[in-house]
């Protein structure tokens, strides 16, 4: 399968679109020419003895059903379709001769990797009943070197088995779960689980020296910091070849090398922007919600000779994010955030997009009903995702699924999982926060106890440590300790109280002295307003079925009918823009989700009223 253009030799003069492709790529950041997507029809069984390893399972499964990877079998999508407590199960699927020439395996690139987006939560890996490793982390990437098995095998197959087996206890509430319910029944704000494999898996040919991964951080108007890792030994006089380029203007940024000799697997440089010297073309090349510009990248990595070891394609924004005088910053300009809770759950697939045209849907939505963000909330979600938040521009909030218990096993199981989901997505100019915790959740006693605050406040250092280049907020909600933003959820129906409860400077000392809306501490730990921007980062939640779908439901407060659903949602949106200092918002939320019907639109995203109605409503115009 071949989803973007190949890559040029060393004597090309024309670099490709890099930043351009159909959105079915995996990784895309890290783009190479050939690979092979192995979701489809696989073998399936649940283990809920947890007897497979024993029955020898890894070799080959048994009377197996058909599942459809990469959906959750709790998912109607998935073909399997059972929601109840089955922690343990099994895949299988063979892999043969065409598909490894198709991911791109020969002489040029000998090894072959296995990468898998996610398995939720414990994951060990076979092929031909060989054991290949396993990962831990249910909404994080990872990828083995399977080149031993898949081409040097012992005894010359042609075709080879791989399995698959997932851990996914449903009662450990130590696991980073997110809104993945622990009844067997979803109840209140919980929906049904996805367990084992959900987003793809992909096999990919790599040469023996290559290019393993990357991170873009724009550092000034004139330049981008880069990190590249490389897999396998880089030899004496490689040297590693950036070339930029800006579509949309057909022009030539510039192409810079660095001795790669010396990297220890990684390689860290400032790569410049030629045309941005003088700062005086500044905003033609900035990314923002209204101007979504990318700037394609080409990586080149040749040997002392000139012979090219790898090439991979890449883009990256050229944005800053910040905080200061009481406003969210864009490229240094005060930016209202204008944000939309987005559970990213689908009726038919849980997690899992039903398609990868999903992703790009659900940007083109938000962005239809006149928000410039969304916080994904309790989920660190796919890549396929953040590509057209990239493209079409829409900023996100980059959030956590919380595990529900303070525990030493808790601890490194979120630091673990959180540390990996920031690493992979810190190069998306999308992202432009990072939300650790949600409301005390894992941290449930922070107000009193000393060990939770200092967990809280180790998450957002450590968070700084990893990308200092965005805000992050502590603990969204209440409960605050250190945090670059204060964010508060007030669930208010009346649109004039909301109006007079952030009205003014006298207001905010008044909404940040003391207990916030929901009856908890706005600060914890000795921790008090130093000035930062403040927000209010869950609020409305109305609740309205139009006529044909579900008439029950929960919501925070409901409307009689469309009409009065419009009004209320004016009214919400009139008394935040009536503030003088609040410096953001995000409304509950998109879709309806399961039981939860407050969202602007149903479940299978289609609108309850008119998106003009919805649009006119969020901003005012």
């Amino acid at each position: 399968m071949s989803t973007v253009a190949p890559a040029p030799s060393a004597a090309a003069t024309v670099v490709p679109l890099a930043s351009r492709q159909d959105g079915r790529y995996p990784r895309p950041q890290l783009l190479r020419p050939d690979w092979v997507d192995l979701s489809g029809p696989w073998d399936f069984r649940h283990d809920d003895e947890d007897t497979g390893l024993d029955a020898a399972w890894p070799a080959g499964l048994p009377a197996p059903r058909t599942i459809t990877v990469p959906f959750p079998p709790e998912s109607e999508a998935s073909g399997v379709a059972e929601p109840g407590f089955h922690p343990v199960v099994w895949y299988s699927r063979t892999i043969g001769r065409a598909e490894l020439a198709a991911a791109g395996h020969g002489a040029g690139r000998p090894r072959l990797l296995l990468h898998f987006g996610a398995v939720d939560h414990r994951a060990q890996v076979w092929i031909d009943g060989r054991f290949v490793g396993e990962h831990e982390g249910g909404h994080t990437p990872f990828t083995f070197d399977v080149t031993a098995l898949l081409v040097d095998a012992p005894d010359g197959a042609t075709e080879h088995v791989l399995v698959v087996r997932a851990e996914d206890d449903p009662h450990d509430v130590t696991q980073p779960r997110g809104k993945q319910d622990w009844h067997e029944e979803a109840h209140a704000i919980w929906y049904r689980r996805t367990t084992g494999i959900w987003q793809p898996v992909w096999l990919e040919a790599v040469p023996t020296t290559a290019i393993d991964a990357l991170r873009w951080t724009p550092t000034s108007p004139a330049a981008t910091a880069l990190t590249v890792r490389f897999r396998g030994r880089v030899p004496a006089g490689a040297r590693l070849r950036v070339a930029l380029r800006f579509d949309e203007r057909d022009e030539d940024l510039g192409t810079t090398e660095w001795d790669a000799t010396a990297s220890r697997p990684t390689l860290d440089v400032t790569v410049p922007v030629a045309r941005q010297r003088n700062g005086q073309a500044e905003d033609e090349l900035t990314w923002s919600p209204e101007t979504p510009r990318l700037v394609d990248a080409v990586l080149t990595l040749v040997d002392a000779s000139g012979s090219v070891l790898d090439v991979v394609a890449s883009y990256l924004g050229m944005r800053s994010v910040g905080v200061g005088g009481g406003r969210f910053l864009l490229n240094r300009q005060p930016y209202p955030v204008r944000s939309v809770l987005d559970q990213a759950f689908w009726p038919e697939s849980h997690l899992a997009a039903p398609h990868p045209l999903a992703h790009r849907q659900e940007v083109e939505l938000i962005k239809s009903l006149g928000f410039n963000a969304a916080r994904m909330h309790q989920k660190i979600e796919d890549p396929r995702f953040l590509y057209w938040a990239d493209r079409l521009g829409l900023m996100v909030w980059g959030e956590a699924p919380a595990a529900y218990e303070f525990s030493p096993t808790a601890v490194r199981r979120f630091t673990a999982e959180w540390t990996a989901a920031v690493e992979r997505d810190a190069s998306h100019p999308a992202i432009v926060t990072w939300v650790p915790f949600n409301e005390s959740w894992g941290i449930q006693h922070v107000v009193s106890d000393p060990a939770q605050q200092a967990y809280a406040r180790a998450l957002v250092d450590l968070t700084r440590a990893l990308d200092p280049s965005r805000p992050v907020i502590g603990n969204d909600g209440w409960e605050q300790q250190d945090t670059d933003v204060v964010t508060i959820h007030d669930y208010e129906g009346d649109g004039a109280v909301l109006a007079g409860t952030y009205a003014d400077d006298a207001a905010r000392a008044r909404a940040l002295e003391g207990l916030a809306p929901s009856g908890h501490p706005q600060f914890v730990g000795g921790a008090v307003d130093r000035g930062q921007p403040v927000m209010l980062t869950e609020f409305g939640g109305v609740r309205y079925q139009a006529s044909g779908h579900r008439t029950e439901g929960w919501g925070y407060t409901a409307a009689t009918d469309g009409d009065d659903w419009v009004a209320r949602i004016t009214a919400l949106y009139d008394g935040v823009r009536a503030s003088s200092f609040l410096a953001g918002s995000c409304w509950t939320q998109l879709t309806d989700t399961m039981q939860e019907t407050n969202g602007l639109v149903h479940a299978d995203r289609s609108p309850k009223v008119p998106i003009e109605q919805i649009r006119r409503a969020v901003t005012g115009a």
